[in-house]
């Protein structure tokens, strides 16, 4: 009962409820807050600082940003969940505020999409190598299963694609990725599509931040081939697995094209099921399906491969490999 008068006490304040407000339609960081009030960066830092005590927001590094938005999670979810339909709509001020949000994320949509364009003629040569992404998404689909999953994480989000290929199978999904113009990419991209129940944040695939066993699925889609170590990735990836939790990846058989590894970053020219399957069994998991999908013209094109491996039950005398194990 203390806990939950503390939360109405944050909000019984007019400009935090504006904030919560804003933060109902989506991430936010400080300095797009103070835009939108029109208040000095330290007074709304104080706001947010006082509603994440509160337990109402939480906060997402990203590099040299912090992005907040309401909680997903725990005892203030319930109010957190209800807060955008209490305020009412015809308030002055929250009007005044969302007319100003709309300007704020057409500035942050216009950088998104700047990047988007350059970036994209780079992933256009690529697709030209291999069959359609329309043909491969339905392929993951298939050797997923069909859920429902409760928790999904996509590694290496990119433009949020994976997330929305699953949305109607997932109830909550948040996708990670190191780079902050991409993450903003995915952000406009499932806002657009609106999927209020997935999220964004910047993480490495070596660390996620996550507890042990809490994901459903997670899916890795064309990602193994720009890392020096995918086993690791795949033992960070095993670890957050729930027990039956399935583990997805899609790219790349074994190739010849060495123009991928000088002008485009990859690391690995693809990946063989024998050395899949074999990370795949030291991470924990049990290689369930193995599927490729070859173009039509094959000389000097790519097989897109896809694996399916699912957390099998744990025995006390042979635990899990972690992440932390291989790399030491």
């Amino acid at each position: 009962m203390e806990h939950l008068i503390g939360q109405l006490k944050a909000l019984a304040e007019p400009t935090r409820l504006r904030v919560a407000t804003l933060l109902a339609l989506g991430e936010l960081t400080v300095s797009e807050l103070v835009q939108v009030l029109g208040q000095s960066q330290p007074r709304v830092s104080r706001h947010l600082k006082l509603l994440t005590d509160a337990g109402l927001v939480e906060r997402q590094p990203e590099g040299a940003f912090v992005f907040y938005r309401l909680v997903s999670a725990g005892p203030g979810q319930r109010i957190a969940n209800v807060i955008g339909d209490l305020t009412p709509p015809d308030d002055p001020v929250l009007k005044r505020d969302l007319d100003r949000l709309a300007t704020v994320k057409a500035a942050r949509a216009a950088a998104a999409e700047s990047y988007f364009q350059r970036a994209n003629e780079d992933w256009n040569r690529i697709r030209a190598l291999h069959l359609s992404e329309d043909e491969v998404e339905a392929a993951m689909r298939d050797a997923a299963g069909s859920g429902p999953f409760q928790l999904m994480i996509d590694v290496g989000v990119g433009t949020g694609r994976i997330l929305e290929v699953f949305a109607d199978r997932v109830t909550e999904s948040v996708g990670i990725d190191v780079n902050h113009a991409m993450l903003n990419v995915a952000r406009l991209n499932l806002e657009r599509a609106g999927l209020t129940g997935a999220s964004v944040r910047k993480a490495d695939v070596s660390a996620l931040p996550f507890d042990d066993g809490v994901a459903d699925l997670v899916t890795v889609h064309q990602v193994l081939h720009y890392l020096d170590d995918p086993a690791v990735a795949i033992a960070e990836c095993a670890r957050v697995l729930k027990p039956g939790g399935v583990l997805l990846i899609a790219d790349f058989a074994p190739h010849q094209l060495e123009f991928l590894k000088t002008d485009h970053a990859h690391r690995k020219l693809g990946f063989s099921d024998e050395e899949m399957t074999e990370w795949v069994e030291n991470s924990g998991l049990e290689m369930r399906r193995r599927s490729a999908l070859h173009p039509e013209e094959p000389e000097n094109r790519l097989t897109v491969k896809i694996w399916s491996a699912r957390r099998t039950p744990v025995r006390a005398s042979q635990p899990p490999v972690s992440a932390r194990d291989l790399t030491a």
